[in-house]
């Protein structure tokens, strides 16, 4: 147990970073929510940035509060450090891009860190690290299971010295965005290799003739602009071999790297966003009176705080456990851990905010409180990283082998 009474012994830096992403998150960042709101909810602005997002990244950035997810080989937190202050980001939608610490650019950057050349690096990575350009990570595809990513199918072809790309991607999350500026795409370039060696992970450049955005796509009726999620088509799109990261058919295993730490930031900003869920049902019930007295003297709503508060914290120290193993172990020594909180956190925020959500009444799916737009995204990574199913698969199948 470290001196602070906590089972896991968080660096001073990671205790002091905790701290002042709390405050930022709830001094600036939250009070800011309506002008994002306003700015989404006009069709003349909805697909442009909103100027207070590049004012408080500014902010951030001026504080050191800025690229905290870089991995300790990059001189940055270890993913035990980092995990606490994920969790401070994730109590707003809006919070992690304002520290550069947002999902897909972060894993895109330990990517282009990892498995890139420096001439594949110099055009994107220094940009993205500076928050001036976002990117895309397309890897999924409509037209087959992608839960099964050995199904990935758009060829890549070789002519040449060129890759020809044809085929659709969709949840291309950020290819919306106007500064969504490369794209990493996984597609087939070893079609005769085996099954997770067929392949390959390429750069194209959002500018490229023949990338077209087909349409953004909704989440429960959310378009998250401007980022988005879009559905991207590839006609005879032509990019350098030189692009491709990595070895040929190597794109399945840099896949499983990117995942790893993915995994546990994404956990921990939901813990965050349940955490603030289960505040806004402990306030409502301490103030809206139902059937003559406050929710809070009701059974029901104390039930529901309560097992709240129980799964919460049950998440929080299983993902901290997991970001505890991935720094002692990496990738393969933690693997079952991390299936296991992307198996546990999002169905606990699923069950946490929609609590809150009832007890909020009809407001409760409304514009008028975060918790309808928290559910959506909570709901969205049930599948995002990976099924529920898949993630409960392998944790089986890993134990039955031990």
């Amino acid at each position: 147990m470290s001196h602070d009474g906590s089972l896991f012994p968080f660096s001073p830096r990671s205790r002091e970073l905790q701290a002042r992403v709390a405050a930022f998150v709830r001094e600036r960042i939250v009070p800011a929510e309506p002008g994002f709101a306003a700015h989404a909810a006009d069709p003349a602005t909805r697909w442009s940035i909103p100027p207070v997002l590049e004012a408080l990244k500014a902010e951030a950035k001026a504080q050191g509060l800025w690229n905290l997810f870089l991995p300790e080989s990059a001189g940055g937190l270890s993913n035990l450090d980092y995990a606490p202050v994920a969790e401070a980001m994730g109590r707003s939608l809006v919070a992690p891009e304002v520290f550069n610490c947002n999902a897909p650019d972060t894993g895109n950057m330990e990517v282009l860190m990892h498995f890139a050349t420096p001439h594949q690096q110099a055009p994107w990575l220094p940009r993205l690290l500076a928050g001036e350009i976002r990117s895309g990570f397309a890897m999924t595809e409509p037209d087959v299971a992608s839960s099964d990513a050995t199904n990935i199918a758009m060829p890549i072809v070789r002519e040449g010295d060129e890759y020809v790309i044809n085929g659709r991607k969709w949840w291309t999350t950020g290819a919306a965005d106007p500064r969504c500026a490369i794209l990493i795409v996984m597609g087939v370039t070893e079609p005769d290799a085996p099954a997770h060696q067929r392949q390959s992970m390429v750069l194209v450049p959002m500018d490229t003739p023949g990338v077209r955005i087909v349409r953004p796509l909704t989440v429960f009726g959310y378009d998250d602009a401007p980022s988005g999620h879009v559905e991207l088509a590839f006609e005879n799109v032509r990019v350098p071999v030189s692009n491709r990261l990595g070895e040929p058919g190597s794109g399945f295993a840099i896949a499983q790297a990117r995942l790893g730490p993915g995994r546990i930031h994404h956990c921990m900003r939901l813990i965050g966003l349940a955490q603030r869920a289960l505040e806004a049902m402990v306030e409502r019930a301490r103030t809206r009176v139902a059937f003559g007295r406050p929710l809070g003297g009701h059974g029901m709503a104390q039930e529901a705080i309560a097992r709240s508060r129980c799964e919460i914290e049950q998440a929080r120290l299983l993902t901290l456990q997991a970001a505890a193993a991935l720094d002692a172990r990496g990738n393969k020594g933690a693997k079952d851990l991390i299936g296991m909180i992307k198996i546990v956190a999002p169905s606990m925020a699923c069950r946490v905010i929609d609590r809150a959500i009832q007890l909020h009444g009809g407001g409760g799916l409304s514009q008028d409180h975060f918790l309808a737009q928290a559910y959506a995204g909570a709901r969205s990574l049930r599948l995002a990283d990976g099924p529920d199913e898949v993630h409960l698969a392998a944790l089986a199948r890993s134990m039955l082998k031990a």
